[in-house]
């Protein structure tokens, strides 16, 4: 029967061993600094290293991988709660930006609204759309304002601060429904100033686009694309010169006495927020303002000549 020596026994010599590994290497490992005195290295020390090296190497390869992994980890944690954090504080800029522009916008159209009060001799109130109609092309096609009963009447013109928007049409409760200008039922005087042609504005209607067409115009008026549209000032309803639009197309059929004028409105009625409400027409010019008057005699007596 072979000799097997005690468990215990071996026990201590796998102990010795397992501690006398690690004292080798760092004694050899404490030896091999001294760079400058390669000859303390014993052949023992040089096996340790040369065996211990591709553990050391290994064991450090795997305890970097784990160090940048944590390091990585972290880090992309910290980006992500900084990520997040950016994100919520651009989306409040973004709002405060959207809020900040709708409140210039808005304070630029009632400066030009109260500039436009004050430029229109009639007596007027201020209104704000409070709802729209629109058709199958997101088209307007009517506006309800915030003036009602005992403050507006229907035949009312509306205006902005582009030009002209349209009619009060009627009136229900404290609110009252615009006609505009683009609609087949408008009908208003307007002048050509470049040429001093007249006609009829007539909505066209259209489902895709905000058009009018100026009738009665002659063939003989030489009116051309751009040219501004305003009002006559004719049927005491809209004040002299309000901006209606600009021309957009001209067209000379073979037959008829008249041109077919379209117009492009002045006033984009899908953006409108605020108009004014014309109560009276405006006061008729006086003939004589231009007039140079002579001193009236005081007491019977006039001046000495």
């Amino acid at each position: 029967m072979p000799f097997q020596p005690p468990r215990r026994a071996l026990h201590w010599v796998l102990a010795l061993a397992i501690l006398a590994a690690p004292a080798a290497l760092v004694t050899a490992s404490w030896r091999s600094y001294g760079v400058d005195q390669p000859a303390k290295l014993s052949a023992f020390d040089r096996i340790v290293l040369r065996v211990a090296s591709p553990v050391q190497a290994a064991v450090t390869w795997v305890i970097d991988g784990i160090a940048g992994v944590w390091h990585d980890y972290v880090w992309l944690v910290d980006v992500k709660d900084e990520n997040d954090e950016l994100r919520q504080e651009n989306e409040r800029l973004r709002r405060a930006l959207g809020d900040a522009t709708r409140l210039a916008k808005e304070s630029a159209e009632l400066e030009a609204l109260v500039d436009l009060r004050g430029r229109t001799a009639a007596e007027s109130l201020p209104a704000r759309v409070v709802a729209s109609s629109t058709n199958p092309q997101f088209r307007v096609t009517r506006i309800v304002i915030d003036r009602g009963a005992g403050e507006v009447a229907p035949g009312m013109p509306v205006l902005a601060s582009e030009g002209v928007v349209g009619r009060v049409q009627s009136v229900v409760g404290s609110y009252a429904d615009v006609l505009l200008a683009v609609d087949t039922q408008s009908s208003i005087d307007v002048i050509v100033p470049r040429t001093g042609s007249r006609g009829i504005l007539k909505g066209l209607g259209s489902d895709n686009s905000y058009a009018c067409r100026i009738e009665y115009l002659q063939k003989g008026e030489a009116v051309k694309e751009e040219d501004v549209i305003v009002t006559s000032g004719l049927g005491g309803v809209f004040p002299r010169e309000v901006p209606v639009g600009r021309i957009r197309k001209v067209s000379q059929a073979d037959y008829g006495l008249y041109q077919q004028v379209e117009v492009a409105p002045a006033v984009d009625f899908s953006r409108l927020r605020s108009v004014i409400v014309l109560l009276a027409p405006p006061p008729p010019p006086d003939p004589s303002a231009r007039q140079k008057k002579s001193p009236e005699q005081a007491f019977g007596v006039g001046p000495y000549r």
